[in-house]
């Protein structure tokens, strides 16, 4: 099933279930919990983000042509870093370039969301995907600058400005990806294709990095893993691609859609 989260002309939070002729079925019931299809039409006045994440776990250099084009080293476990629920941001709303503490350097990152159903700990490789509840689209968007060279070696600061994890445009329940490393997926920049590949280039594939991650720790239900970006990125390219006011970017992913925001400044 493919899901999404919307507002209804009368602001209420709903869901509905988009079915393969691009009609939306609103449907009665909770996120992890069950739904029940009502047979109305679903009325969307606003997208919203398919889930709202207790935490953002995230993966850097887990493709293994990206950490060729940073010259980074094939990592021995998962490099995990973390994005504060305040970057989510909704499928259409503006990536904001921040400006209180400024960066020129914002970067696009196509990124695989995998997105935890139910409570996990201590998953081991062949019970990993049974805590799937489903996959969307997410961007990764970095200010490098913060990142790499201001952070004091730490990734945080460049990954969590507000509006810096886009999410959507659906999320597609596992039953319906059976092999999340099998999947398509682009980034297009003011309709150029920057990032171009396959989430088979995986260094750790889903299932190591959910083992991984849940191993000692409690994955709660909603939690979201973002699970790394192709080569292709903008810091790597010469002249370096940056976002800049007026850009929109899009994020797909075969067998789920394209997340498209446009990009803005902050407002001082």
């Amino acid at each position: 099933m493919k899901i999404l989260r919307y507002l209804d002309p009368k602001g209420s939070v709903q869901f509905a279930a988009e079915h393969p002729d691009g009609s939306r079925e609103r449907l009665e019931g909770r996120l992890f919990e069950g739904f029940t299809p009502t047979g109305q039409a679903a009325e969307v006045a606003k997208l919203l983000a398919p889930v709202e994440p207790p935490a953002f776990w995230c993966i850097g250099l887990n493709y293994k042509r990206h950490a060729e084009e940073t010259k980074g080293q094939i990592p021995e476990y998962p490099v995990l870093f973390f994005k504060g629920p305040n970057a989510l941001q909704n499928p259409g709303d503006p990536i904001v370039l921040p400006r209180f503490l400024p960066s020129e350097s914002v970067d696009y990152e196509c990124e695989l969301a995998v997105v935890i159903g139910k409570t996990c700990k201590n998953a081991t490789r062949a019970t990993a995907l049974d805590f799937v509840y489903g996959y969307t689209c997410a961007n990764d968007v970095s200010a490098r600058d913060w990142q790499i060279w201001k952070g004091g070696g730490q990734w945080c600061r460049g990954k969590t400005f507000d509006t810096f994890a886009p999410l959507g445009p659906v999320l597609v329940t596992a039953d319906e990806i059976p092999n999340p490393n099998t999947l398509p997926i682009r980034t297009i920049l003011n309709g150029q294709a920057m990032q171009d590949w396959n989430t088979d280039d995986m260094i750790f594939d889903v299932p190591a990095l959910i083992e991984f991650l849940s191993a000692s720790t409690t994955l709660a239900p909603g939690t979201v893993i973002l699970t790394g970006t192709p080569h292709g990125v903008g810091m790597a390219r010469r002249p370096r691609v940056y976002l800049k006011p007026g850009d929109t970017v899009t994020i797909e992913i075969d067998g789920i859609g394209a997340l498209t925001n446009p990009v803005e400044e902050e407002s001082v």
